[in-house]
């Protein structure tokens, strides 16, 4: 591949990645963020990569940041580290949490109520990436997997407090039911 036609925003494709788009040139290497493989450095000597299409002369960059995020969802969700889109609730949006120390010498916490759901959000996202990480273990056995897996759903029982933040109830924490 000749190294003078490539340019930041050209469309490639590689044998074992698929498609992709350069993003950034460095001085050995092309830094591509590729649909199925996710972001890779492809070194300039590589003869792996062919130019699909080129970025279109006095037009500037074809890639846009709406690309490049597109590109990037693709591969956390394909591992599974996609951040789930998840809602407050109305009433809590603007709201604020105190934590108020009993010692009256120490000052009180605030924290935006929107701060605090998105570190909620992340808690449970990251338990459910855990939860797939334990299911497609092949060093762990059956019983492991259960047994572990018990842990976490207490752990999502521990958690129902937080519900009340949650706008939808599918997004609610649940843990093991006596049904």
């Amino acid at each position: 591949m000749d190294s003078i036609d490539i340019k930041v925003g050209t469309r490639v494709e590689h044998p074992r990645y698929g498609e992709g788009i350069i993003a950034k040139i460095t001085l050995g290497a092309y830094v591509v963020y590729f649909e199925q493989g996710g972001k890779m450095e492809i070194p300039k000597t590589s003869d792996n990569l062919t130019i699909i299409e080129s970025p279109e002369e006095g037009k500037g960059e074809t890639v846009t940041a709406r690309d490049l995020r597109k590109a990037i969802a693709s591969v956390l969700d394909e591992y599974g580290t996609l951040p789930s889109e998840v809602e407050l609730g109305n009433k809590w949006i603007g709201g604020k949490m105190i934590l108020q120390p009993a010692d009256e010498s120490l000052q009180a916490k605030e924290i935006p109520m929107e701060t605090f759901f998105k570190k909620i959000v992340m808690l449970r996202d990251r338990l459910r990436v855990l939860e797939q990480n334990i299911n497609s273990s092949s060093s762990l056995n059956d019983e492991e997997k259960v047994h572990i897996q018990q842990y976490i759903t207490r752990a999502y029982g521990s958690l129902t407090t937080f519900n009340v933040l949650f706008a939808e109830k599918e997004d609610y924490f649940v843990g093991s039911s006596k049904k």
